[in-house]
């Protein structure tokens, strides 16, 4: 089944190709990141940008995941190119990883900055900067969680504060969520180290982060996944609900950790592009 998968998004792929294609990757910190470890490029954080062959003026940030000791890139331009398909302007972050020794709040910085850049340069790349969303997927979907809850952490002292880091909706994929509830052992050892301290592992269980006046929010589960256990999402929805803060929370009963690859019929590409219309995002 998944061979059959990865066929048919390489199906996909072929036919949107001669469509939409990557630009260059952008350096994140051509000065070199806050903190780096090296300068080899497991240091170097970067932003690929694709550009659909009609925009909508809409953007998305896209954060693969990896269990933050890797980036999944069946998570990243299958997706690029499917929301260049709706006319969305995608950019790809490929950001520290705590398997090159980087923990929190390193991937945060990386993502705050990946979205002030991305809303500082609207002008450059033709797209409405308020209209920038923020899609992730597993590890890189707590990213996502990380960056709309507490997008302070991220800020580096003496940066710009004049472009917000604020997404303006966030999508969230079989997400890592908790660091207390039955946490995902690698995200978490990744990211926060084998005995991070109570403070730290609060700030980073998403659920305990959530308050009112966050962006729009999409979020999607699966009941069989073996891996992330579908609690993550739930306790992030039912913050959200607490919070009033405006959101979509889909739980399907089949499939297991990454359902809904590219290339595959699953129902949640339907679903999300019916709220991505009816939040304006797709024209």
């Amino acid at each position: 089944m998944k061979k059959l998968s990865w066929i048919l998004g390489l199906v996909l792929i072929t036919r949107i190709a001669p469509l939409c294609a990557a630009e260059q990757p952008i350096v994140l910190w051509p000065d070199g990141a806050p903190g780096a470890l090296g300068t080899t490029a497991k240091d170097i954080p970067t932003l690929t940008p694709y550009l659909p062959a009609k925009s909508s003026s809409a953007a998305m940030l896209l954060i693969p995941g990896g269990s933050y000791s890797g980036i999944y890139e069946g998570q990243a331009e299958p997706f690029a190119l499917w929301l260049n398909e709706q006319g969305i302007t995608v950019f790809v972050l490929r950001y520290r990883l705590g398997s090159a020794g980087y923990r929190y709040p390193a991937q945060l910085q990386d993502a705050v900055e990946a979205m002030r850049q991305v809303r500082g340069s609207a002008a450059k790349w033709q797209i409405d900067p308020q209209r920038i969303g923020v899609m992730g997927f597993s590890a890189g979907g707590h990213l996502v969680s990380t960056l709309i809850n507490r997008p302070e952490d991220g800020l580096i002292l003496g940066s710009d504060r004049t472009v917000s880091p604020r997404p303006d909706l966030a999508i969230l994929c079989y997400p890592v969520i908790s660091m207390i509830t039955k946490p995902h052992a690698t995200s978490r050892k990744m990211l926060i180290g084998d005995q991070p301290d109570e403070k730290l592992v609060r700030q980073t269980s998403s659920e305990l982060q959530v308050k009112p006046g966050l962006p729009p929010v999409f979020l999607w589960h699966t009941m069989e996944d073996k891996m992330v256990p579908v609690e993550h999402a739930q306790l992030y929805a039912a913050a959200l609900h607490q919070n009033n803060v405006p959101h979509e929370h889909h739980l399907y009963q089949h499939g297991d950790h990454g359902t809904g690859l590219m290339g595959t019929q699953h129902p949640w590409f339907a679903d999300l592009l019916f709220w991505l219309k009816a939040r304006g995002v797709v024209r």
